[in-house]
């Protein structure tokens, strides 16, 4: 065991988050000032800090500051479960930002990454970026696909009817 703080660096940020709620609309900026704070302690290229910093953003109502944030944090190589999750909130925000096309090309080949706990997450905002583009059978289609597994029955029905959401009828 070290006596340095950066040793508990992602226990801090995560007490920092589970203080969020404590945050009303007019001290926005002070939260965001506590994870900036966090955010200093890291080196000047960590892929983690735009990620934390675009969160903070995201979390407190501006996707357009958070976009660029995100992106930022992807191209400095962001891995594992924060590149996923980065995703999906990039994801979010660009529907946010009116470009939803952009969710759905970052969204898209995660339907196949490795499985875990984010998959609902993947495929509830990529449904959300296929509506805003008119294309809601699609995303319902993956709504309850993510949905059927939950249930405590009807599993291979709804799997069965979100798969012919999107499937072509066969006229005969």
């Amino acid at each position: 065991m070290t006596d340095d703080p950066a040793d508990d660096w992602d226990e801090r940020v995560a007490a920092a988050w589970a203080t969020f709620d404590d945050y009303d609309e007019t001290r926005a900026a002070d939260f965001r000032a506590v994870i900036d704070a966090l955010v200093a302690e890291l080196p000047a290229d960590s892929p983690v800090a735009p990620f934390e910093r675009a969160c903070a953003w995201d979390s407190t109502g501006h996707s357009n500051q958070a976009v660029p944030l995100y992106q930022e944090a992807l191209a400095r190589g962001l891995t594992g479960y924060r590149a996923r999750r980065t995703k999906i909130q990039l994801a979010s925000s660009l529907r946010n930002t009116g470009r939803p096309e952009e969710g759905v090309k970052l969204l898209t080949p995660e339907l196949d990454a490795p499985s875990d706990e984010l998959d609902d997450a993947v495929r509830a905002t990529l449904a959300l970026c296929l509506a805003s583009l008119g294309r809601e059978r699609e995303g319902l289609a993956l709504v309850l696909g993510a949905l059927a597994p939950h249930l405590p029955r009807y599993q291979r029905s709804m799997a069965n009817y979100a798969r012919l959401l999107v499937e072509p009828v066969d006229p005969h």
